[in-house]
């Protein structure tokens, strides 16, 4: 059951729910966050419309992360493709972040460790929650749904739906990573109107009828006024 995040630019306000939920879910520090929401100008125009991103670890099928690490913390859960980070072997050393395409990784500044998303892992797990709360947590604070959760390897999931009709892609795939999180680009917003609609319910002509034009020998606006 590989499990990945698809994300929908179109959705998110950038409202940082999903953000404050991973510090209280996971007991960080206000100042260490373990996800990020970057926002963006389409056409660099102050009027053009603004869209976000939230980034975290993609949990790639072949993390770079994994390879740079001298301390062999990180390790891939065999289940849900999860990266996993193991902070009492971990170093401090920062090769990983340095190694990581995404920027990924976050210094624990009192513990001088790497700590990462672990995806909630341990929610994944758990049997006593309602199988509808096995999510992680930003997933689940999320307001407009922009987040969904699933596996991207079943093609009946909702998840690989989406991807499959809206085009969805991963983040620079350039890298070799194999990133598992993907996201749905940008749309325009489909507006259907029909004939009737075109009318205006007030329309003076359509209540009282056409009005007579002017004779061939009345003075016109134009005739009469110096612009």
């Amino acid at each position: 059951m590989p499990t990945s995040f698809t994300f929908d630019t179109n959705k998110c306000t950038g409202c940082q729910a999903c953000r404050l939920a991973c510090t209280i879910e996971n007991g960080l520090e206000l100042d260490c966050s373990w996800r990020s929401i970057v926002t963006f100008n389409e056409r660099q125009d102050p009027a053009a419309p603004l869209f976000h991103l939230s980034l975290a670890c993609n949990h790639c099928a072949d993390p770079a992360c994994m390879g740079a690490c001298p301390a062999l913390a990180y390790s891939k859960d065999s289940l849900t493709g999860v990266v996993l980070l193991d902070s009492g072997k971990c170093i401090g050393c920062k090769y990983c972040s340095w190694a990581c395409p995404y920027g990924a990784r976050e210094i624990d500044e009192k513990q001088r460790v790497m700590k990462k998303c672990t995806l909630c892992v341990d929610r994944i797990y758990d049997q006593s929650l309602p199988e509808a709360e096995r999510k992680p947590a930003c997933v689940l604070a999320c307001p407009t749904n922009a987040r969904l959760f699933g596996d991207v390897h079943d093609p009946d999931s909702t998840v690989s739906i989406l991807i499959r009709e809206e085009g969805g892609y991963p983040l620079m795939p350039e890298w070799g990573t194999q990133p598992a999180n993907h996201y749905l680009p940008r749309r325009k917003t489909r507006l259907r109107i029909h004939e009737d609609e075109l009318l205006r319910a007030d329309n003076p002509l359509k209540k009282e009828g056409q009005l007579p034009a002017p004779s061939g020998d009345e003075q016109t606006l134009d005739d009469i006024t110096s612009w």
